[in-house]
């Protein structure tokens, strides 16, 4: 089990991490979504113990990582950019690791190499960026991890290789119990793999919840009237938080659950109503906007 607790990291003048708290059930499956610079990749370093907090508190099962060298050998951390040195090759760095952490596997090394269609003795340093990314992943998933933090892991692969991805992590969170942290902008891929997302702005956790309530608290909603509304805004009391108008045709958005505002809906006599849930896209854009992001101005 991960444990945060007002968890504060900064950078000279600047706070990454402001005074966090939450904490993550093992064999769960959670993204971290939000802004640019919002913090996301920062507390994925503070849990792989790379940074020392500044304040607060992260235990990994009532453990601290930093400068806890048996604690780490459960975890592993692949950042947005994986380090390499000049002359390593996914050979001899599986090696090197097979040192340093002690659930290392042979079998799934051979068999993850046997998946993933990369040389084994070829210079890492020297591949495109998915490659990398791909040597990275069989070595991560070759030390067994009760503990895996990614950061922006499906950059660089292509559709096969990150389907290919997904259904690796969800077999070893289904017979391991391991435990995954994705930080990522490509919500279409998290909202395949996750169970939980927590939007990061500023820092701060602005939402945490499971996936599925998240996306049933917001719909997008068609409502057609057969002669314009005499009011000018005919949604008075429903809880809209964006409203297009195309002659008697509404496109809106509400924040709520279906069973409540389509009786109100209903209320209004409409021609044609319809409802669909918003995608976590959608969503993530919606509760930037609540947090004060300037989003219409940026599109």
């Amino acid at each position: 089990m991960i444990e945060i607790n007002n968890l504060t990291k900064r950078f000279d003048k600047t706070v990454a991490v402001d005074s966090l708290s939450m904490n993550i059930d093992k064999g769960s499956v959670v993204g971290l979504i939000g802004s640019n610079g919002g913090g996301k990749s920062t507390i994925l370093r503070l849990l792989a113990g790379v940074y020392q907090p500044d304040d607060g508190t992260v235990c990994i099962d009532g453990d601290t990582l930093f400068d806890n060298a048996q604690a780490k050998g459960k975890c592993f951390f692949i950042p947005d950019f994986p380090y390499f040195y000049n002359n390593s090759t996914i050979n001899n760095t599986a090696i090197l690791y097979k040192r340093l952490f002690p659930n290392w596997s042979d079998e799934r090394f051979e068999q993850l190499c046997s998946l993933f269609p990369i040389g084994r003795n070829d210079k890492i340093i020297n591949m495109s960026k998915g490659m990398q990314r791909q040597a990275a992943l069989i070595l991560a998933l070759s030390t067994c991890p009760k503990y895996l933090f990614l950061d922006e892991i499906f950059d660089g692969l292509d559709p096969v290789v990150r389907l290919l991805l997904k259904k690796l992590l969800a077999q070893c969170v289904s017979q391991d119990e391991m435990t995954v942290i994705i930080a990522s902008h490509n919500l279409r891929e998290l909202e395949d793999l996750c169970d939980r997302v927590c939007l990061i702005h500023h820092g701060k956790a602005v939402v945490d919840r499971d996936l599925d309530s998240l996306k049933d608290s917001y719909s997008k909603v068609q409502v057609a009237f057969s002669q314009e509304p005499e009011n000018e805004n005919p949604f008075l009391g429903i809880p809209v938080i964006s409203l297009k108008q195309n002659g008697n045709v509404y496109n809106i958005t509400i924040k709520g659950k279906e069973n409540e505002f389509m009786p109100q809906l209903n209320a209004l006599n409409p021609a044609f109503v319809s409802a669909m849930p918003l995608t976590l896209e959608e969503v993530f854009i919606c509760e930037m906007e609540v947090a004060g992001y300037d989003v219409n101005n940026i599109t």
